[in-house]
């Protein structure tokens, strides 16, 4: 089993939901033609280790308790708590995150690795350093063995990694990835099955790119395009030709009629940090991106090949979440759940093989949130069918929550909010949510009882300021390589 998870790649980035043309990803189509894509998939948050938390465990964020992706910090904190220091603007206390990943849980690592299988992670991890790392959680090897939220210094070499070198000047991160899992892949075959982890440093900051695919793209792109960024085309471009590497390594070595190969991404694209002055990306034609509740920070693109389960060219509109990985994988390999691991994902196996799911919605949690273009305040969401329902926490009249709710069938850009329109179809929505909070037992914002209403700034709810943005989301310039 090969798990390939890109890190801020959003549902539109690549070619296969129709909504770009700039972005080259041959090889991802490559796959999708083996198996299924799922035009409905979400990750478990707008951010990347709550999402890369859920994985392992098959648990929402509102459960382990990571919100935010704040594992790379000195700070240790294995219980998430309540905020300190709430500005008096703000309606709600907030919810702080916790910051490892606890080497008590039942990670799907150890669990495979338990059933026999022989299990390696290459890439980003950012979900705590030693010991919380890879090799703490049921992986025999980890590389490169890097701790932080994303490449070390740069994508070309010369990098910054504590004890990993480039092989050659300006070597690319994801090509060395790529041949490291495969050497690995190799050695192991003909032993115990894998269990193989490629989660990419690709396509998350600092945004840097083979100076020969910069070119290429800016020769590309024209006025008035969606996606204007060349670095970020070149990105995806070696994003791509990593996932190339290995169907082609899995071919050579005779292993593809049993090997499952799955590729999605932790949150949506990343639309606010500036590169040379223009956007990374565009979610269009979804609203808002990583870091946002909106669609554009948590649909993501999901394509599986399952031998015996996928059949070639198919595709699923049934909504799926990277929650659900862990109870799947496990039911599949016939690895049992331990019993006292609560889990909320559910098994999609159904899904793979054409038919429905049957599940009441799924649930996004994001207690703090971080003020992007379209940012709504500490919310929980449900999907349910077409539609979805946003709860913002202690956002109404006299302490009660507000709600957005939207037909994503004949609205995925959230432009028209229905709340007022179907107040009954928010109440059933909302019962689940409430119910679904019960069962976690999850910490969730409060009202902020020093609340001055003198200081709330409403206005600034999905508009953060000019200056907020420059303090708090990076700028990039692309330091041109040498031909």
């Amino acid at each position: 089993m090969i798990f390939i998870l890109a890190d801020d790649l959003g549902w539109s980035d690549t070619s296969l939901y129709g909504t770009i043309k700039l972005y080259q990803a041959p090889n991802i189509e490559r796959l999708a033609k083996r198996g299924m894509t799922f035009s409905r998939a979400y990750s478990d948050s707008p951010l990347c280790s709550p999402t890369r938390a859920s994985i392992l465990t098959g648990q929402i964020p509102l459960r382990h308790g990571a919100t935010r992706p704040e594992h790379h910090t000195k700070a240790v904190r294995m219980e998430p708590t309540y905020k300190k220091n709430t500005p008096p603007g703000d309606k709600v206390i907030s919810v702080d995150t916790v910051t490892r990943l606890d080497n008590k849980l039942p990670t799907l690592g150890k669990l495979i690795k338990s059933a026999g299988y022989t299990t390696g992670h290459f890439g980003k991890w950012h979900l705590g350093p030693k010991p919380y790392s890879p090799l703490e959680h049921g992986f025999d090897v980890d590389i490169p063995n890097h701790p932080g939220p994303g490449p070390a210094g740069s994508y070309v070499a010369p990098w910054k990694y504590k004890n990993f070198k480039a092989n050659s000047p300006k070597e690319h991160i994801e090509d060395r990835m790529a041949e490291e899992a495969i050497a690995w892949m190799n050695s192991v075959k003909n032993k115990d099955p894998f269990f193989m982890n490629y989660w990419m440093f690709s396509v998350h900051g600092p945004w840097d790119a083979k100076q020969e695919l910069v070119d290429k793209y800016q020769k590309m792109i024209k006025p008035g395009d969606r996606q204007q960024s060349a670095i970020y085309a070149a990105m995806i471009e070696s994003m791509d030709d990593a996932v190339g590497s290995l169907l082609d390594a899995v071919d050579e070595a005779g292993i593809a009629n049993k090997t499952v190969i799955i590729f999605t991404s932790d949150n949506g694209g990343n639309m606010y940090s500036k590169l040379d002055g223009i956007f990374p990306t565009d979610n269009y034609p979804l609203r808002g991106g990583k870091a946002s509740m909106c669609e554009g920070g948590i649909r993501i693109p999901f394509v599986i090949s399952w031998p015996g389960l996928t059949q070639a060219e198919t595709r699923s509109k049934e909504l799926v979440q990277t929650s659900d990985f862990y109870p799947t994988i496990l039911h599949q390999l016939g690895i049992e759940i331990p019993a006292d691991h609560k889990v909320d994902g559910i098994d999609i196996s159904p899904a793979l093989v054409g038919k429905k799911l049957n599940r009441k919605g799924l649930v996004n949690y994001f207690p703090f949130p971080a003020m992007v273009p379209d940012w709504v305040p500490s919310s929980i969401s449900l999907h349910s069918g077409d539609w979805k329902l946003l709860r913002l926490f202690h956002q109404g009249e006299n302490g009660a929550h507000a709600y957005n709710l939207y037909n994503l069938a004949e609205d995925i850009g959230e432009m028209n909010d229905l709340a007022d329109n179907y107040p009954e179809r928010v109440k059933e929505m909302d019962r689940i949510i409430e119910a679904v909070i019960q069962d976690t037992g999850g910490l969730v914002p409060k009202p902020n009882p020093n609340f001055d209403p003198a200081q709330y700034r409403p206005e600034q709810i999905g508009k953060p300021t000019e200056e907020f943005m420059k303090k708090n989301w990076k700028t990039s310039k692309n330091k041109k390589t040498k031909k």
